[in-house]
């Protein structure tokens, strides 16, 4: 399914754009991904292409399958990853460093994992197409709500959420590591439908 507006283009990734999805969820992740990344590397390969590696597996949450693109022009300039969460219960994150992510999931929602829009593409009203579109995903797989986790500092982000009806549920100190771009809290925002 795509959706156009003017000359933007929203459609499913393909395979093929791993490593554009990849650069991407960099950019959304504010260093989480760069933090995961590394440590998931062998040695002397670009983090990169441990992205590209992790999102051109299928039947997991993180696969180009659960991501869609929007273009200008042929190019790709936004992305959305969003994935139904089921909470595991027993699973418990040992790394304190993604401890604060772990412990903001909420279950039985339409978890959307990262957005991200080309700096020179944003206030262009990409990242609300892509909102709306995770919307239409959630109703379309039967769930009633949406969440995401942001950090506090990132206000832009959490303004533009809040606009959209997302409200903060719950909140964890972020555990500060130099690849990690933000201090504070990391909040989780929840959208019911």
């Amino acid at each position: 399914m795509a959706a156009a507006s003017n000359s933007l283009f929203l459609r499913p990734a393909r395979k093929s754009e791993c490593r554009r999805i990849a650069q991407f969820y960099r950019i959304s992740s504010d260093g989480v991904a760069d933090y995961i990344w590394t440590r998931m590397a062998r040695p002397g390969e670009d983090i990169l292409d441990v992205g590209r590696r992790r999102y051109e597996r299928e039947g997991t949450p993180f696969s180009y399958e659960n991501c869609k693109l929007v273009e200008h022009d042929g190019d790709a300039v936004g992305m959305l990853v969003a994935f139904p969460m089921e909470v595991d219960g027993e699973s418990v994150e040992t790394d304190p460093v993604l401890v604060p992510y772990s412990v903001l999931e909420e279950d039985r929602s339409y978890y959307i994992c990262g957005i991200a829009v080309e700096e020179t593409h944003r206030r262009k009203g990409i990242a609300t197409m892509l909102l709306q579109e995770a919307e239409r995903d959630c109703r379309r797989l039967g769930l009633s709500k949406l969440s995401l986790v942001v950090f506090e500092q990132n206000v832009p982000a959490v303004r533009l959420y809040e606009q959209h009806g997302y409200r903060e549920t719950r909140r964890h100190p972020v555990v500060p590591h130099p690849l990690i771009h933000h201090t504070g809290d990391a909040l989780l925002l929840v959208k019911h439908l």
